[in-house]
């Protein structure tokens, strides 16, 4: 089953008046990078929480933001009083302070380096907040993997049309190969004999075939209309693959391999008819290009 890289999940929980929150969100990208976003306070969950999502997720650019309100009694910092009194001897000695031209704001004493501090419980209530938020994770990323996967199903048939596609065309281009040949010695022959009529003169249909032979050594274009059909083969097997391994980096790889020979078949064949189908078929391809991007 393939998946798509691009998704969303979210989760959150309320536990003795601490609210938790967690957002998941997934775009492409050739690897796997994961980001963490979480308070200053919670930054030491960062590499827990990344190592949770990397056995869920195997490739994608993955954002994880995390939010917590803490309403309890357990929340409120602490004043550290000596060090607020020491901020206060000095700023008493400031003359005009001490004038009363000038008024101390208390909350700007507050925001002093020092002056609050963190509850005493702060190691608690980080492995809470990290016990809560690994809960989370997991709920949210099932959410971000179901929208993957139904989104992998949309891909799924888009894929399917544009191999359907590819294969149909490949078919003319294979039950048209062999009267390229044949065409082309009957209008080898026909110029040959219209400019040598006048002159009465006779050609050896050794030279013919010789010529024809090579045209057709040049031209042929078996092999890689064999190869280009496995790899549509593989493709298919592998959009119908019902496992959970991802598989966009091989999708992508084939779709690399089918446009070169594409490419080659387009080069080595000068039928107007061959040419307009592998025009079409490299335009199927390129669509396949464009959307195993997506796919996990």
């Amino acid at each position: 089953m393939i998946r798509s890289m691009t998704g969303f999940g979210d989760a959150s929980i309320t536990l003795d008046d601490v609210h938790y929150t967690l957002e998941v969100r997934s775009l492409n990208n050739k690897y796997l990078k994961v980001m963490v976003r979480l308070p200053e306070d919670l930054q030491p969950l960062e590499a827990a929480l990344e190592a949770h999502v990397r056995r869920r997720i195997t490739r994608g650019s993955v954002t994880i933001t995390g939010h917590v309100v803490d309403t309890s009694e357990a929340a409120a910092h602490e004043i550290n009083t000596q060090a607020l009194e020491h901020y206060l001897d000095q700023i008493m000695n400031v003359p005009q302070i001490a004038e009363g031209a000038l008024r101390v704001d208390v909350a700007s004493l507050l925001g002093l380096p020092g002056i609050l501090q963190q509850p005493a419980d702060d190691q608690a209530r980080i492995e809470r907040a990290c016990e809560a938020l690994l809960k989370l994770l997991d709920q949210a990323c099932d959410q971000l993997v179901s929208m993957r996967e139904r989104e992998g199903l949309t891909l799924h048939e888009d894929l399917m049309s544009h191999h359907a596609t590819v294969q149909s065309r490949l078919a003319e281009i294979a039950q048209r190969a062999p009267d390229v040949v044949a065409e082309y010695q009957t209008r080898l022959e026909e110029r040959i004999r219209t400019l040598l009529a006048d002159r009465a003169a006779q050609f050896d249909p050794a030279d013919l075939i010789r010529e024809v032979a090579v045209f057709a050594e040049k031209s042929d274009i078996a092999e890689e209309v064999t190869r280009l059909s496995g790899h549509m083969d593989q493709f298919r097997d592998l959009l119908a693959d019902s496992s959970d391994k991802p598989m966009g980096r091989t999708l992508d790889f084939l779709a690399q391999e089918m446009l070169r020979e594409a490419n080659t078949i387009a080069s080595k064949s000068g039928d107007a008819r061959i040419s307009r189908l592998i025009v079409e078929i490299k335009g199927a391809i390129d669509r396949i290009k464009e959307q195993v991007q997506n796919v996990e």
